[in-house]
């Protein structure tokens, strides 16, 4: 027995000397470069590398403009101080907790942190020349600290958990919004934004359409799957294109005789029952698309036929394209 203690002891021993080289080894190699870099090349790509950390050799990069982390394992945003020619930086579906050690990159129009998890926004206030933020599927619970972003064209803040829209003031670059799937009840906090082009609030908790007045210059406007029980809230927003009501609970087509720019027009899985309702669209004289299938009407045998007689435009039908 006493011999038996003495091997297995040992062999502990042995095992504790074998893994703790291995845990020096696995910090030497972390600490190698996966890739040869070239310190003059403009793009660089590591994409998919089971990265743990970002490559020492990256701070040696003097000319980098877009830098591409990509499906990793990164966890800390370090090394990248000293990347001051860095014009897009990509680090979408990562482990990144915490927006950190970007500063100096002032020069940055592009900034991917989407599939992290993120919690707040933060260390992006220098980044004056940002045009494109994307923060899709993290933790945020407040949109903050973006007052110093006006260059910024599109924000991006999809699949988070957003309870309210603010913080948008000084944004009054931005042209395209998304804040899909999110908790918002209420939109609000938009009226400075007279460039806003796309908006996106879809797979919220929207029940009353409102807040849209300022936004002249909407040309997309997509709100499926909420709550919305009537069209209402669009006047000033003439210049809508795109307009996407579908999975809401909307029973009558109202308020929407104006909106003569309509291309497509989303309304499935609402409860419209009433015909001449559909004749509120054809003011849109070049609409192409349209969605009603599993609303009421849709049932109708002669479904199809009524749409393209109503609104001779039309290109496609729900998903299928018009004979």
């Amino acid at each position: 027995m006493a011999e038996a203690k003495v091997t297995a002891q040992t062999k502990s021993e042995d095992e504790d000397s074998s893994n703790s080289d291995n845990d020096q080894q696995d910090s030497e190699d972390d600490e190698k470069d996966v890739v040869k870099f070239n310190k003059d090349d403009l793009e660089v790509n590591l994409v998919h590398c089971k990265l743990k950390k970002i490559p020492k050799g990256v701070s040696k990069l003097t000319k980098v403009e877009c830098l591409s982390l990509r499906q990793n394992l990164i966890s800390k945003l370090d090394r990248l101080t000293h990347l001051t020619t860095l014009k897009e930086l990509d680090v979408y579906d990562n482990e990144v907790k915490e927006i950190h050690s970007l500063e100096e990159l002032i020069n940055l129009e592009s900034l991917d942190l989407s599939f992290n998890n993120i919690r707040v926004i933060g260390g992006v206030s220098s980044m004056v020349k940002l045009e494109k933020l994307f923060l899709i599927n993290n933790k945020l619970k407040k949109i903050e600290k973006l007052e110093q972003l006006t260059c910024l064209t599109m924000l991006e803040l999809g699949d988070n958990r957003i309870r309210e829209i603010e913080g948008l003031d000084n944004l009054v670059n931005l042209e395209s919004l998304f804040l899909g799937k999110n908790k918002i009840t209420e939109i609000k906090g938009l009226d400075k934004l007279k460039k806003l082009k796309v908006l996106a609030m879809q797979s919220n908790r929207i029940t009353v359409l409102k807040g849209l007045s300022e936004l002249t210059s909407l040309e997309e406007l997509y709100l499926d799957h909420n709550g919305v029980e009537v069209i209402e809230g669009l006047d000033n927003n003439v210049n809508l294109m795109t307009l996407d009501l579908a999975s809401n609970s909307v029973s009558r087509l109202s308020n929407i005789s104006h909106l003569t720019k309509l291309e497509e027009f989303w309304f499935n899985n609402n409860n419209l029952d009433q015909w001449p309702d559909v004749e509120l669209l054809k003011n849109a004289t070049n609409i192409q698309t349209v969605y009603f299938e599993n609303n009421p009407i849709a049932k109708d045998n002669q479904y199809r036929n009524k749409l393209r007689l109503i609104l001779p435009s039309l290109t496609q039908i729900d998903a299928t394209l018009c004979a």
